[in-house]
């Protein structure tokens, strides 16, 4: 009897890894060539732990924005329920134990009980609505994947459900009609490119990150890792690079994130997890940040 690929995700690699995937020798170009340093990033809506680095990667922003660009990658973790098999995360109920398990380990907000209510069939859908938002610019896109993240790992809401892919849109600026015509048209062929060129350069899993320059040098970041390990990346192919200083004042941090989660506070902030939560639960008590409260933990919210 054959068996069914399974889809693996490991708490302490902090790497969620596609059934079926096999390394490629393909040689592809991936240079950077907006700024000097291009992160290719492979990811995936649903991926617990790339969640789990979005405060690395906001800092790393913080600090270094002017030197690096970002291009983000679909690279289709969960097709479908059908496919899976086997130990490990197997069918909805065991994805629910892991996103719990995630929450504790990222100390980032993660209700499994989304995989007990409403279990995504598949995460092809919110990852291809992500190609149809880039259409309309890669501000705009990424505003849309830090949204309909939230509505997942937050809100329990499923973001298979073009209904709650239509909300995120209107909520970040998108024009929904065009999204629409897109995800049904042009961003299904653009998502197809995204699992190809993922094949070619050998993805396994997510979080993959693919630190580059001009040149096409590259050094792969695989997994949820430190923050350390993508600003030593970062600079060893591009030394010239400085640290920027930053406000990390609320005011700052929410003039540039519309929502943060405490942990990411606290990392961008540079204050301990338990002073930081304690300082927003006083701004927000003071009016001056709201709050969405989740199971594991709030979203904070500028007004």
């Amino acid at each position: 009897m054959e068996t069914k690929p399974t889809m693996h995700c490991d708490i302490e690699t902090g790497i969620c890894e596609v059934p079926g995937t096999q390394s490629s020798t393909e040689d592809t170009n991936i240079a950077a060539a907006q700024k000097p340093i291009k992160l290719l990033y492979f990811t995936d809506p649903i991926c617990s732990s790339c969640w789990g680095i979005d405060p690395q990667l906001k800092k790393l922003a913080l600090e270094y924005g002017p030197y690096f660009e970002v291009e983000y990658r679909m690279g289709g973790l969960l097709p479908s329920w059908e496919v899976y098999g086997g130990r490990d995360v197997n069918g909805p109920a065991s994805v629910a134990q892991h996103w719990e398990e995630a929450d504790a380990h990222y100390e980032m907000p993660i209700d499994g009980d989304l995989w007990l209510e409403d279990p995504l069939p598949s995460s092809y859908p919110p990852s291809i609505a992500f190609k149809a938002a880039q259409l309309q610019g890669e501000d705009k896109a990424g505003a849309f994947l830090r949204r309909i993240k939230e509505m997942i790992f937050l809100e329990k809401k499923s973001i298979a459900r073009w209904e709650n892919l239509a909300l995120a849109a209107e909520q970040t600026g998108l024009d929904v009609a065009q999204l629409k015509a897109d995800f049904e048209g042009r961003a299904v062929e653009l998502f197809q490119q995204d699992l190809v060129l993922a094949r070619q350069l050998g993805v396994r899993g997510f979080p993959t990150i693919f630190v580059t320059d001009g040149n096409d040098n590259r050094i792969l970041v695989y997994g949820s890792r430190p923050y350390a390990q993508y600003e030593q990346a970062l600079l060893q192919l591009h030394p010239e690079a400085s640290k920027q200083q930053y406000d990390t004042s609320y005011t700052s941090l929410f003039g540039k994130y519309s929502t943060l989660t405490t942990k990411e506070f606290a990392v961008l902030s540079g204050m301990k997890t338990s002073e930081a939560e304690a300082h927003l639960q006083e701004l927000q008590e003071q009016g001056k940040i709201g709050k969405y409260a989740s199971k594991n933990g709030p979203l904070w919210k500028r007004f």
